[in-house]
């Protein structure tokens, strides 16, 4: 059965997961078991069998999420323009098919990761690479349920699939409290921290102990205030295990920051866990598929380019002290994170089109002769972006970038750049906001000041100076300038709205979230600016006229939970009753 086909509610994912198990990938993400051999019982038989069976959970199961990733991650916290996009306006529903997609492959994940630990369990291997195997099969588990918890809030719990489909309940299953479902999520990364190897300075992309230990320090980190009030202790628990990881991993924050993200560091210093993209694997899903969402027509030159209607937001743009409407030749960009983040008129880049001696943003739709791999540009090229931003994190450039990175090509919605969902330099974030006390708070931590100050002196070398104390606020809009359109923004809101709904509600509020495109339109200002070199935007400003403010309910609802999908709560009516707490006696490993 293809992936595509599979795009169920939870209870199909879950009968269909031993179908899905024959789709793995190898110790390079690359290698697999032929399909005409695999069965389960002839398969991890070997360490090298073991790597290939959990290969497979750093893509394919994965693969569903990359839109909700944006609209969830991006959309709804103000960073990225989608037009009359459900995301922009907090009107999203249970028929929405992004949101459904999303919801089935974090189930699927989960389902997946647990019966991937239960055969290696099972297997007659090498101990140290079957604990190996095991610990990584469980921090993917957790990372699912992370997933659910911040999106859908009370969700179930749902530990071994085989069980629960034997027992034939899995259309009874109750909703488990919030507080439950992290507190479940601990326990898998605990019991991972047990089997993951320790190394220093990790550099082959798989997920060791302190992968584990980074991602536990954020998840207690958002449970701190999931009752109503911070929580101290979870704070100093967050605080504590990513100082170990800080201090002891080996872990470095790359020299460049536009580094972190170029295919040539697929597995970096930096990246503490990521999902390893295949461009040439099967199945269908164990490739990257971002640029076709986020980038302009004819970005690359397979014809699967539609992001150019959408755009890193006006919002986004306020945060880096940045202006579309102002002249390209005055901007002062002081943050190199800007430039490495979204693209704005005026901006060339070395990484992109290199055989064509760099990518210049507004030649690209203005010159028709020129184009990917040197190929002609298509004559019917605009800026059709409202905020006239496009994005640059999760974009390879064209096909010879791909090969000369990768040494594999590209081809139609299928790329090996990796993506990193945990970084350094969000642990370092999680460290000072851990020694902060919501907004308004304010630390002179030693460390938490050096980790803050790390992260903003790698994108401002010369610009900022060393502080002595610093404030939520500072954490605050660091990580929005540090990690944006990572996927984790509104996550930053759904955090901080558990215990401080106010503060979460009156920054959203107080965004501008509209294009720029009232008057004017971009396109016709930026096509005189590169036809003639002069730039008149005084006929341009930002729209009020549409996509109104959304609402406090409309924003506390969402930082409540996501609706689920219709499908699932048609198969289980549960999901619409109150949560139950969870009886973790059940719990074996």
């Amino acid at each position: 059965m293809e992936e595509k086909n599979m795009k169920k509610t939870i209870i199909h994912i879950a009968i269909a997961i031993s179908a899905a198990l024959s789709f793995v990938s190898c110790d390079a993400f690359l290698n697999r078991p032929a399909e005409d051999t695999y069965n389960r019982d002839n398969f991890y038989q070997t360490p090298e069998q073991c790597i290939q069976g959990v290969n497979y959970l750093y893509n394919s199961p994965w693969y569903d999420v990359i839109r909700g990733f944006y609209r969830v991650g991006e959309c709804f916290s103000g960073n990225y323009y989608m037009g009359d996009s459900p995301y922009l306006q907090f009107s999203v529903n249970g028929s929405d098919k992004e949101l459904r997609d999303m919801s089935s492959s974090l189930w699927a994940v989960n389902a997946q990761a647990g019966t991937v630990y239960n055969r290696i369990k099972e297997a007659d291997v090498d101990e140290s690479v079957k604990n190996m195997c095991m610990g990584e099969a469980l921090v993917w588990k957790a990372f699912a349920n992370f997933f659910l918890v911040r999106s859908f809030g009370e969700v179930p719990i749902i530990h071994n699939i085989s069980e629960t489909i034997a027992e034939g309940g899995y259309n009874e299953i109750y909703k488990a409290t919030k507080e439950d479902v992290y507190q479940y999520t601990i326990m898998l990364l605990d019991k991972a921290m047990e089997l993951l190897p320790k190394k220093v300075a990790n550099k082959d992309g798989r997920i060791d102990f302190y992968s584990a230990e980074a991602l536990l320090a954020k998840v207690y980190l958002q449970k701190a205030g999931v009752s109503g009030s911070l929580n101290q202790a979870d704070l100093d628990k967050a605080a504590e295990y990513a100082k170990d990881v800080i201090q002891n991993s080996g872990r470095q924050l790359l020299e460049n920051y536009s580094d972190v993200f170029r295919m040539q560091n697929n597995k970096n210093l930096e990246a503490l866990i990521s999902w390893h993209w295949d461009a040439s694997a099967q199945p269908w899903t164990a490739q990257n598929s971002f640029q076709s969402d986020l980038a302009p027509k004819g970005f690359d030159e397979f014809g699967d380019c539609w992001g150019g209607w959408t755009g890193p937001s006006v919002a986004l743009q306020d945060q880096f002290g940045v202006n579309v409407l102002q002249d390209p030749a005055l901007r002062s960009d002081i943050d190199t994170r800007r430039k490495a983040t979204m693209m704005l008129p005026g901006d060339k880049y070395e990484y992109f089109y290199t055989s064509q001696g760099g990518f210049d943003y507004l030649r690209f739709f203005y010159d028709e002769n020129y184009g990917p791999s040197g190929t002609a540009n298509a004559s019917d090229k605009s800026l059709n972006s409202g905020t006239g931003a496009c994005c640059v994190k999760f974009l390879y450039g064209d096909g010879q970038d791909h090969m000369a990175a990768l040494g594999v090509s590209a081809s139609r919605m299928a790329y090996g750049l990796s993506t990193h969902i945990l970084r350094l330099s969000d642990i370092y974030l999680v460290y000072a906001e851990a020694k902060l006390h919501g907004p308004g708070s304010v630390t002179n931590d030693p460390l938490a000041c050096e980790c803050y100050f790390k992260v903003r002196n790698r994108a401002i070398p010369t610009y900022y100076p060393a502080p002595a104390s610093i404030s939520f606020e500072d954490v605050w809009k660091e990580r929005n300038l540090e990690l944006a359109l990572e996927g984790d923004r509104w996550y930053d809101y759904v955090r901080v709205g558990y215990y401080n709904p106010d503060f979460a509600v009156n920054d959203i509020q107080s965004q501008r979230r509209n294009n720029m495109n009232k008057g004017t339109g971009l396109d016709s200002i930026c096509k005189t600016y590169y036809e003639t070199g002069v730039w008149n935007a005084s006929g341009t400003e930002y729209n009020t006229d549409e996509n109104p403010i959304p609402t406090r309910d409309a924003i506390l609802a969402k930082i409540k939970a996501l609706p689920f999908p219709s499908e699932d709560v048609v198969f289980n009516p549960h999901l619409e009753e109150p949560a139950q707490s969870f009886d973790f006696s059940t719990i074996t490993f």
